[in-house]
């Protein structure tokens, strides 16, 4: 992976804490070339039970909510949307196949995975806790 695309997405996301029942940051994720991404290879690459729950969603309707801008969102609030904008356009920009992995269920471990380049997986990871 090229140091700019972990770079770009480290700036974008820091600070950065995508809310659901927990506040949860974003680490950048790299793996080397593995060709196609399966929810059997992401398992296995991320050291989950094979027998795991994956939901597939798109990047758009993972990042919905952060990156709408609403009429009652005060400057700080605003400021947020616009960074999450920004990440998912770094996302799309540099990363083909882009896909939302949500890996388990209650607890979910999120993979926003795509393809560099260089043929590379690479991306970001979060935590959801959904009740």
């Amino acid at each position: 992976m090229t140091d700019s695309i972990a770079t770009q997405l480290q700036q974008a996301s820091e600070g950065l804490l995508f809310a659901s029942e927990t506040d949860a940051p974003f680490e950048v994720i790299h793996w080397p070339a593995q060709g196609e991404l399966t929810p059997t290879k992401l398992l296995q690459l991320t050291e989950h039970s094979p027998d795991i729950p994956v939901e597939i969603v798109s990047v758009d309707e993972f990042f919905d909510t952060p990156t709408a801008e609403e009429d009652w969102h005060d400057e700080e609030e605003e400021e947020t949307a616009k960074r999450f904008q920004n990440l998912v356009s770094i996302l799309k920009q540099n990363l083909s196949q882009l896909q939302v992995y949500r890996v388990g269920s209650i607890e979910i471990d999120v993979y926003i995975v795509g393809v560099t380049d260089g043929r590379e997986l690479a991306g970001l990871s979060t935590k959801v806790v959904e009740t």
